[in-house]
């Protein structure tokens, strides 16, 4: 595992330990980051079931101004920190040790919005259709911003959840990628 481009291009990440967690592979990280653009002029993304943080990680490394990590695993957690640190990201992140609903209602209260949102939850205890339902009845995602689930191949969701579309779709062997933007965004999908 390792940052693929930016700033901490090249820099390897250490897994968390354990069969706890899947890592996003390098080809998927290409994919989404060829989906949403290869770079960022600054912006926000939330990193929801991050697990070593590699996508986040990744995000900041293109030009992201803040990540928030959230996980359950304590594992999880203290990868995070430690990769966060080994890229010398620290001032750009905050990291929660939190259930992803009980995250979701305190960002809310934040009254925090993001451009990139991440969810890759675990494929067993697959809630992405509640989790998407959750993001756009409060807003957590600006206007011209866009969700990437990762899931499981079989896991088929809807094409539109309230004011979000899905814009794309694509399968790698194991695991799957699906973007969401709001709907009057689509002319503009990257």
């Amino acid at each position: 595992m390792r940052i693929i481009s930016g700033i901490c291009k090249g820099r390897k990440l250490k897994p968390v330990p354990g069969k706890s967690t899947r890592p996003t592979t390098d080809k998927m990280k290409e994919t989404i980051f060829n989906w949403i653009g290869p770079y960022f002029s600054g912006g926000a993304c939330l990193d929801l079931y991050a697990g070593s943080g590699g996508v986040g990680l990744e995000a900041l490394s293109r030009g992201m101004n803040l990540v928030i990590f959230v996980d359950n695993n304590k594992q999880a957690i203290q990868t995070i920190k430690t990769n966060v640190s080994m890229c010398g990201l620290d001032d750009k992140c905050e990291i929660y040790n939190n259930d992803s609903e009980r995250a979701l209602r305190a960002i809310v209260k934040r009254d925090l919005q993001f451009d990139l949102i991440f969810l890759d939850p675990p494929y067993k205890r697959q809630k992405l259709k509640m989790l998407l339902e959750m993001i756009e009845k409060k807003s957590l995602l600006k206007e011209s911003g866009c969700i990437i689930c990762e899931h499981d191949p079989e896991v088929i969701l809807p094409d539109t959840i309230g004011e979000l579309e899905q814009v794309k779709s694509a399968s790698y062997g194991m695991s799957s990628l699906t973007m969401y933007i709001h709907e009057e965004k689509r002319g503009g999908a990257r």
